[in-house]
């Protein structure tokens, strides 16, 4: 009777024009459609809608974004999954870190020496994830003997997903929660911390402003953010993309006063509601200032889409789209152009913009020349299961989800070197508008194979990790659902050494079994690489960390981040498979993030700092 009343209430209200009760029953319809089969039922393993309105709203959104709920939510808007969070959560604020955790009066941000910065996705804009020997302080012998020295705890995430940067001894790193903390590299306490609008995955760049510095980032809802480094205050934030699916992946480039952001989407995933308008989104790439965040030139990868037909359900279908870049642009200013890598298609028609390397002009945006991979990839999430919105003669997914390395050879010759989810490194030469010199296959790709998050070089080889994970059809893009462990615990990975001048393997390590098998573990390597001289480091999703030497692949040190750890702020913690942002290395020391259960990897929150005895 009461839910009665109760129904009426919404419905009056509603005709009314309440928004608040408008939000409420958008809340409720979104608890039905996608969480009541389950929360309403009584289970030992699944949480009741008890349990859940005992939550803050806050805590039930950073599941539904990036937590174990993801593989349900991805269909959602982000209207819809905070109108769910907040018609389940309470508004009460979550606790921040203990007075303890942080650093002390004498000991301030950014007043370490310069040496070691590793200040984006890469200590330089070459984005070679390449520290020199100076900067590493690190030699092999040492390597060896590597030890936990601090772990700091992402509280009550699930998955640890910012790449990190060190910056004068200062290490920044961001969070699913949407936080960005500022520690100590040395002790890892706290200076300070910020909590933006949504998680923030993208590695914080330093750019000079004015007679300080800029940290500059982009979280997964779209907004961009500058906030002073010193001490975390906001100076701007400002939203470039207007489509509802935007996700801000890749490192922005920072050059000449100028910061250069990519922009990639969860409209692929949108695509399995067959109610889904297919698709809308553009790829692009923002040039603004970095002082004030004003547009300076903004390039969009596909035409503005229009309707190409109606779908089976009557909906109607979209074209172009896609061409999302998800990784950090590379500057080349001797030549004046940005080099990108970019995503698949959506949906028809197909691009000459897809699965390519692109050459932008760094002052105007203007498309200087364009190396397309492989023609008319078009795919959504929607062709794991045969959905609506899968586009006719589909995929195979074969994403750059990984930066172009610009790279000067032992001859002295520039080459421009990507990796791509197919499985193949293609080196390409800049003076001719991407001309592919060589190309090599180092794995045998998949949607969620091949190489994923980046490769390593130093000036004699190529460093590339795949992923090749096997799992169970089902779920999304033919992947298990997330967080169920569905993995191959011995099919997968693989490290490949190949020689820059010609593309010939050097060396190949396999990925190792898990030892024990167990849920959410595979030897699959999707985690970008680092290099120092003599050694390559290589994450798994097996929660391992291995060194191995760049002369013959042989492993130098092997650390599993799997298991519990206790924190300097005092947060549970525990470390899982390793994916995503590679280690960065750092005056002796190396930094890690464990915990990632997306695509049934093991969950973890850990953020991990070693270095020698």
């Amino acid at each position: 009777m009461k839910l009665c009343v109760l129904t009426l209430t919404l419905v009056a209200a509603i005709a009314l024009g309440s928004p608040v009760f408008a939000q409420t029953a958008a809340g409720a319809a979104g608890y039905k459609k996608y969480c009541a089969a389950c929360h309403d039922q009584v289970t030992a393993r699944i949480p009741g809608r008890d349990a859940l309105q005992k939550m803050s709203s806050a805590r039930i959104l950073r599941t539904l974004n990036f937590g174990l709920m993801m593989s349900i939510a991805y269909p959602m808007r982000l209207n819809e999954r905070q109108a769910v969070a907040d018609y389940l959560g309470t508004k009460e604020r979550e606790s921040g870190p203990p007075k303890a955790a942080f650093c002390s009066a004498d000991r301030r941000p950014m007043s370490g020496s310069t040496a070691g910065n590793w200040a984006g996705w890469s200590p330089l804009s070459d984005n070679r994830r390449f520290q020199a020997d100076q900067d590493a302080a690190l030699s092999p012998s040492r390597v060896s003997q590597l030890t936990v020295k601090w772990a700091f705890g992402f509280p009550s995430d699930v998955i640890a997903i910012g790449a990190p940067a060190v910056v004068n001894g200062t290490l920044f790193v961001g969070s699913a929660a949407g936080t960005v903390y500022a520690l100590d590299a040395k002790t890892g306490c706290l200076h300070w911390l910020f909590e933006a609008n949504g998680p923030v995955r993208s590695t914080t760049v330093l750019a000079r402003s004015g007679s300080g510095y800029s940290l500059v980032f982009g979280d997964q809802i779209g907004w961009v953010y500058s906030i002073d480094a010193n001490t975390g205050r906001l100076k701007w934030k400002k939203r470039f993309e207007t489509h509802e699916a935007t996700r801000l992946t890749g490192a922005p480039a920072v050059f000449n006063g100028m910061v250069f952001i990519p922009a990639a989407s969860w409209e692929e995933t949108r695509a399995i509601d067959p109610q889904y308008v297919c698709c809308t989104f553009r790829g692009s790439v923002t040039a603004v200032r970095v002082s004030d965040g004003a547009l300076v030139w903004k390039t969009y990868l596909v035409d503005q889409p229009k309707k190409t037909g109606v779908s089976k359900t009557g909906v109607d279908q979209m074209g172009p789209s896609g061409a999302g870049v998800w990784s950090a642009p590379t500057v080349d200013s001797r030549r004046g152009v940005l080099y990108i890598t970019t995503g698949d298609n959506y949906s028809h028609p197909a691009t000459p913009t897809s699965d390519a390397v692109m050459a932008l002009d760094l002052k105007s945006g203007r498309i200087v020349w364009t190396q397309q991979t492989i023609a008319s990839d078009v795919y959504t999430s929607a062709c794991g299961s045969g959905g609506v919105n899968c586009p006719t003669a589909n995929g195979p997914d074969y994403d750059f989800g990984s930066p172009a390395q610009l790279i000067k050879d032992v001859q002295g010759r520039e080459l421009l070197v990507a990796g791509q989810k197919s499985g193949v490194v293609y080196a390409l030469d800049p003076d001719q508008k991407g001309k592919v010199v060589w190309q090599a296959r180092v794995g045998k790709g998949s949607t969620n194979g091949g190489v994923q998050w980046g490769m390593a070089s130093d000036s004699n080889n190529v460093y590339a990790a795949v992923s090749d994970v096997v799992r169970p059809p089902g779920g999304i893009g033919g992947a298990a659902p997330i967080g169920n462990g569905r993995l191959d615990p011995v099919q997968g990975g693989g490290l490949t050494a190949l020689r820059l001048v010609d593309g010939t393997r050097v060396w190949f390590v396999p990925g190792k079994p898990c030892e024990p098998p167990r849920p959410g573990c595979s030897p699959a390597q999707p985690a970008a690489v680092t290099a120092i001289p003599g050694v390559v480091f290589s994450g798994a999703m097996d929660g391992h960390l291995r060194a191995f030497a760049t002369a013959d692949g042989s492993v130098l040190w092997d650390f599993d981040t799997a298991k519990p750890f206790e924190t300097v702020n005092g947060a549970k913690a525990v470390g899982g498979s390793l994916d995503g942002a590679g280690p960065v290395v750092s005056s002796g020391m190396v930094f890690v993030n464990s915990g990632y259960p997306r695509f049934g990897g093991m969950p973890g929150n850990v953020l991990l700092a070693f270095g020698p005895p």
